[in-house]
């Protein structure tokens, strides 16, 4: 059985993370998240890229566990904003993980963009560290617009105001297996799953 760390204190993202890869059915990995394991130190998130940001996180908890790590980096683009918050979606409204406030930031800042230039993106960097291996990054992305006041009590973050290209529901009113087929960690997680089964030697 070869242990993989998902390298992530955001329970959102862990649930995600974990279900992509049961679905997935690979066999002899057993997933481990942070709270399975003694804490070490986490540098701050400062890379101006989610690639960077994802991959600085999974070489910290590989160097700190032995472990084959996997670490992403994700947020909203907005197009009306230039691309922002992009890898500042978390902090967005300067407390770190709260969600509305962040939501609602957003939100204000749009308020007189019309409808047709509310374009957005979700935007994913993965990254997978293997203690002596290659250090692979692959990346997701989401395309579809913003709506004006939030759906849906499904997912995190800026989902419940995210309605994804050629869908009416927000990305919170998905199903949990509808948003991994659709969205940008799902598309992510599945250009690693390849790599993934080589951890296996299968």
């Amino acid at each position: 059985m070869t242990d993989l760390l998902l390298a992530t204190r955001n329970p959102g993202k862990l649930v995600e993370l974990r279900r992509m890869l049961d679905s997935a059915q690979i066999a002899g990995i057993r997933v481990l998240g942070l709270a399975d394991l003694p804490p070490f130190p986490e540098e701050p998130e400062t890379g101006a890229t989610f690639a960077e940001n994802a991959l600085a996180k999974a070489r910290d908890a590989a160097k700190a566990t032995g472990l084959a790590s996997v670490a992403d980096d994700s947020g909203l683009a907005v197009d009306a904003l230039g691309g922002m918050p992009g890898v500042l979606s978390a902090r967005w409204s300067g407390r770190h993980g709260d969600d509305r406030a962040n939501l609602e930031l957003v939100l204000g800042q749009l308020a007189d963009v019309p409808d047709e230039r509310r374009g957005a993106a979700f935007v994913c960097a993965a990254a997978l560290v293997v203690p002596g291996g290659e250090d692979i990054v692959v990346h997701g992305e989401w395309t579809g617009r913003l709506i004006r006041e939030p759906r849906g009590t499904n997912g995190f973050g800026y989902d419940p105001i995210f309605v994804s290209d050629g869908e009416d529901r927000t990305s919170a009113e998905l199903a949990p297996e509808e948003k991994d087929a659709l969205s940008h960690r799902g598309r992510a997680m599945r250009a690693l799953l390849p790599h993934l089964q080589a951890l296996t030697g299968r």
